[in-house]
């Protein structure tokens, strides 16, 4: 073995040279941090490593990190995940996005890669803004926040995509705070241990659109009650706390789906010769 093979892998390792280009206070930055200090934690080489995003802030992701990275279209994050870690389960999979890529235009997705129960942890760094296309309300805006784009608010019901993900079938939720990289880290870690789809949803301020998250700092709390294996339970207790618990909320128990590989039945080459002339 080298001396470079024993060395333990750092956040370092996982860190591109690419510099973020997020709004100075982005809660973003943190979560990077976290993501790098968790893969670190679990061991995996880099190239071992697949980080797949949509389209926002958050999906900048892929860029920034030193694994391999597919940063996709719009909504698309999670069909290329799950698409990547069937026919690749070799490999540790991580889809990272927003709340407005995520569960609008990638909203049935979501709900699908839940169901799927696909072995693969997507984070979700949650502002409740469009903060990339200048400040639209998100599906997880409050009905009654107020700006220019939209005086008065929407007086539209929120997106619940942790009760959304119990429903559909998500083998793990938890929630952390950005302000937090690691606590957050840790989650990260036990998302990616914990078989099946794991969902973490990060409360990661906008301080540009909504310099009023900031106060989420004082709002943050660790959830009051041990996670559970009960999807009603775990369902009940997120429709009833305040948006600011944090920490692991359900622990399931379904066997992540992937299907058998068996000998390919066309080869490459042959596949290749019916399009060409």
């Amino acid at each position: 073995m080298t001396v470079e093979a024993a060395c333990p892998l750092t956040a370092r390792d996982y860190k591109s040279d690419y510099k973020p280009v997020w709004c100075p206070g982005c809660g973003d930055f943190s979560v990077l941090l976290a993501i790098t200090k968790a893969l670190a934690e679990v061991g995996r080489p880099p190239e071992e490593v697949a980080v797949v995003s949509g389209i926002g802030c958050s999906s900048r992701v892929p860029a920034y990190t030193n694994c391999y990275g597919f940063h996709g279209v719009h909504g698309r994050a999670l069909p290329l995940a799950t698409g990547l870690k069937l026919t690749r389960p070799d490999l540790l999979v991580l889809a990272a996005g927003g709340d407005g890529d995520g569960y609008s235009i990638g909203g049935n997705h979501f709900m699908h890669a839940c169901r799927r129960n696909v072995d693969l942890t997507y984070v979700v760094m949650d502002n409740q803004v469009y903060g990339m296309t200048k400040g639209q309300p998100s599906p997880t805006t409050s009905p009654e926040w107020d700006s220019a784009l939209v005086p008065g608010g929407t007086g539209l019901r929120p997106f619940h995509p942790l009760v959304i993900a119990l429903a559909a079938g998500a083998n793990f939720v938890a929630r952390s705070f950005s302000g937090d990289p690691n606590g957050t880290a840790e989650l990260i870690v036990e998302a990616i241990r914990h078989p099946g789809f794991s969902l973490i949803e990060v409360l990661s301020p906008c301080v540009t659109f909504r310099p009023e998250e900031r106060e989420w700092a004082k709002q943050v709390h660790p959830a009051p009650v041990e996670p559970t294996d009960d999807r009603g339970r775990a369902a009940r207790r997120v429709l009833t706390d305040d948006g600011f618990n944090i920490g692991v909320l359900y622990r399931g128990r379904r066997r992540p789906y992937q299907p058998p590989f068996g000998q390919a039945q066309v080869e490459v080459a042959e596949f290749e010769a019916e399009f060409l002339p």
